[in-house]
């Protein structure tokens, strides 16, 4: 595949020779078109070390070639990283002062901005609507991560992480350039893994969770342009690139941190295995197994329903219909009194969550697979959803849904 590779003048253009390095160790031929402000942070030696390719930012070279028009029209992709206040302001105004600025006016394949700059700079109106005139042409924008900035400062402004960037250009080709991001500027709460209720500072009680499905959910959400924070219980997996991570144990801590993080999510998505019980008292020493004593007795009691309270929340707080998305999830085995289906509509009825996910779980499904095979239900009574595959691609299904219910879209298939 063709790119060309816009780079930006700012200081997290130091940031995208790690991106270049992953588009050329993908096959793809990459053009780095470096802005004149760019060289100041990244010579050309580097992006033409990298690149493999000639690299200039003046529509006076190789003119016999006339690069301003051909490298617009042969690009398949164009990834502008990082996308500085000043760049977005240029495309949004179809300013051609450049060779990269003529590229973005001619390119005919998708394109995708990198943003980063300081967080004033990113909150600021003019930005603002300069970032919604593009994508309103059907460009894609990503949000900007949140963390240390130049200097002390920290906020919403830093550069997205190379492989962030990478994946989210690579989900962007498949869509070709109608592609849009359905979660662009929503703010999504995800949590994921199995909690675990102590016995003693040995023992706990937990489950078979991975944390395979959320982590799969917080790539597939990052992607789809959204901010993402992960509240992450215990999982076997890593957390991904480019989202912010909650760490918790139990289903307490984890209530106390959903409650949080939903007061400024446009989506929550309660994909943990959250432990219904946790045992009465906790031991501040080793429970000891001996002959001289009677067998222990754990008396257990209920956890808070964190799903069901953070829909109580909601729906109490007065905010308007669809203001905030909440998605539960069910992990069911049928029995003599009813199929997984019954038992999860009934679920439903009871947490009054906007979607629920269904999966029927055991021993060796679901749990700690890297295949899932789900049931999407919807309070609003629309026909249950199937989806099944990898988890990657179960969970790229539930976004596009997600998308869906919030920009009231046909989901993509």
């Amino acid at each position: 595949m063709r790119i060309v590779l816009g780079v930006g003048g700012g200081i997290a253009a130091y940031k995208v020779a790690s991106l270049l390095r992953l588009f050329t160790e993908a096959g793809h031929h990459v053009t780095v078109i470096p802005t004149e402000a760019a060289t100041r942070f990244v010579g050309t030696a580097t992006w033409e070390a990298l690149s493999g390719n000639p690299v200039s930012n003046s529509v006076f070279d190789d003119v016999h070639q006339v690069n301003h028009v051909r490298l617009g029209h042969e690009a398949e992709l164009v990834v502008i990283a990082p996308a500085t206040a000043d760049l977005l302001a240029k495309a949004a105004t179809g300013q051609a002062g450049d060779l990269l600025t003529n590229t973005l006016l001619m390119a005919h394949g998708p394109v995708l901005f990198a943003p980063a700059m300081h967080t004033e700079m990113w909150q600021h109106a003019a930005t603002r609507a300069n970032v919604e005139t593009l994508r309103s042409r059907g460009v894609a924008v990503l949000e900007p991560a949140t963390g240390r900035l130049t200097g002390s400062d920290s906020g919403p402004g830093r550069l997205p992480e190379p492989e962030v960037i990478f994946d989210a250009a690579m989900a962007l080709v498949e869509g070709q350039s109608d592609y849009q991001l359905p979660l662009a500027g929503k703010t999504v709460t995800i949590s994921a893994g199995g909690t675990r209720e102590p016995l003693d500072p040995v023992r706990f009680l937990g489950n078979r969770s991975s944390g395979k499905q959320g982590v799969a959910l917080a790539v597939a959400a990052r992607n789809a342009g959204a901010t993402v924070r992960l509240l992450a219980a215990h999982m076997e997996v890593p957390p991904p690139a480019g989202v912010e991570v909650v760490q918790v144990e139990t289903a307490l801590q984890l209530r106390e941190a959903a409650l949080a993080a939903a007061a400024d999510s446009d989506v929550v998505i309660m994909s943990a295995a959250v432990a219904d019980f946790r045992p009465a008292e906790v031991s501040s020493t080793k429970i000891k197994k001996r002959d001289d004593t009677a067998d222990p007795v754990i008396t257990l009691v209920r956890n808070p329903d964190i799903l069901h309270e953070l829909v109580e929340r909601r729906n109490s707080s007065g905010s308007a219909e669809g203001e905030q998305l909440i998605v539960g999830f069910a992990a069911e085995t049928g029995d003599s009194h009813g199929d997984v289906l019954a038992y999860a509509e009934a679920k439903l009825q009871r947490k009054g969550c906007d979607l629920l996910v269904v999966n029927h779980v055991g021993a060796d499904k679901v749990f700690g697979q890297d295949t899932n095979s789900v049931v999407i239900l919807a309070r609003s009574g629309s026909e249950p959803q199937e989806a099944s595959g990898t988890k990657t691609q179960v969970s790229a299904a539930i976004i596009s849904r997600i998308g869906f219910e919030l920009n009231h879209v046909s989901p993509r298939t």
